[in-house]
């Protein structure tokens, strides 16, 4: 029976994220990570479950501290001491799938540190383990791949990058050829058509994910960041991106950029297609910025059925990833 990759949008049982602790993300800037974690986890235990890994006891009764503090529900919180490396649970934690009769499976990619970071072995051991702290039977794809790198509508359609998957910089998968990679996706997620952007956006180290470029909003429509600055890094790039979706048969609407967001020298990944999608509410990126308005507002009117609420991601992006990059959503099975 074939499995596929469920929309963001369609219902949860639980959102996974891994409660923060390297401060080496951070660097100089750890101390309100905690704080900002805190806030996104209020507003998820609102509406699904949250299960959290942490490094050990004493995280889980700080982190416990933290929730408690800001007044999370913490009767839909559950822990799990777990070690990782990072956070950013959205690309090494499984992929969940379910087949026509609401069986749910997951499929667990390789994990490589994004080709670039040498202490990624904490977090693919963790994304090994997580299916088994639900009773979910897996499978281990032989490929790399993040999930900030693709999205899904659900109905046999995914975005991606050419940069992120078929690049030899950072390259996941050295020697797999595009029908290759289209291929497996097909095979494990249930996709019939891969869509194929260009190149992400400036800051992203990752080098391509498409959660910061564009997102599907329902099964016929998408979102895509647009930069109308001639002198930014990214007005060429996104121009490209919006000039290759003429032909595809969606809808389509433009997100704005905010002003880059820099510190210490660094661009960051600021973006407001790093929103996350959970029963009931999309939690956006902010970054104190007049286009947070305008963002809100474009997403308010994609989902209309639900609330849109900003989290002001200033700090967070410093650690190079937001609130799309640090959740992975378990769907709801039989």
């Amino acid at each position: 029976m074939r499995y596929r990759m469920p929309a963001e949008w369609e219902p949860h049982e639980a959102t996974w994220i891994a409660w923060p602790h390297n401060e080496e993300d951070w660097p100089g800037r750890f101390a309100p990570i905690p704080w900002v974690y805190g806030e996104i986890v209020r507003k998820l235990a609102a509406v699904e479950k949250v299960r959290i890994l942490v490094r050990d006891e004493e995280l889980r009764e700080s982190a416990r501290g933290v929730l408690e503090m800001v007044g999370a529900d913490l009767a839909a919180v559950e822990f799990f001491v777990q070690p990782t490396d990072r956070v950013w649970a959205r690309d090494f934690a499984p992929l969940f799938v379910k087949n026509s009769v609401g069986h749910l499976a997951a499929t667990k990619w390789r994990f490589n540190g994004w080709a670039k970071y040498p202490n990624h072995l904490l977090d693919e051991a963790a994304g090994r383990v997580i299916p088994g702290l639900v009773g979910v039977e897996f499978t281990e794809p032989d490929m790399v791949l993040e999930g900030g790198s693709l999205d899904v509508n659900g109905a046999g359609l995914l975005l991606t990058t050419e940069e992120c998957l078929l690049s030899p910089v950072q390259a996941r998968n050295p020697g797999m050829s595009l029908g290759e990679i289209e291929a497996m996706l097909g095979r494990h997620l249930g996709v019939d058509q891969v869509l194929w952007l260009r190149n992400g956006i400036a800051g992203d180290d990752t080098h391509g994910h498409v959660d910061d470029l564009a997102r599907f909003t329902d099964a016929e429509s998408i979102v895509m960041v647009s930069e109308e600055d001639p002198a930014d890094d990214n007005y060429g790039v996104l121009r490209e991106n919006w000039d290759l979706v003429g032909d595809w048969p969606l809808r389509k609407r433009k997100l704005p950029m905010p002003a880059p967001v820099v510190f210490d020298g660094v661009r960051l990944p600021a973006s407001y297609a790093n929103f996350y999608i959970a029963n009931k509410t999309v939690l956006v990126p902010t970054f104190n910025d007049p286009n947070d308005r305008v963002a809100l507002n474009v997403l308010a009117e994609c989902f209309p059925d639900r609330k849109v609420v900003g989290i002001n991601c200033v700090e967070l992006v410093w650690g190079l990833g937001t609130l799309h990059c640090m959740t992975q959503q378990q769907p709801a099975g039989s």
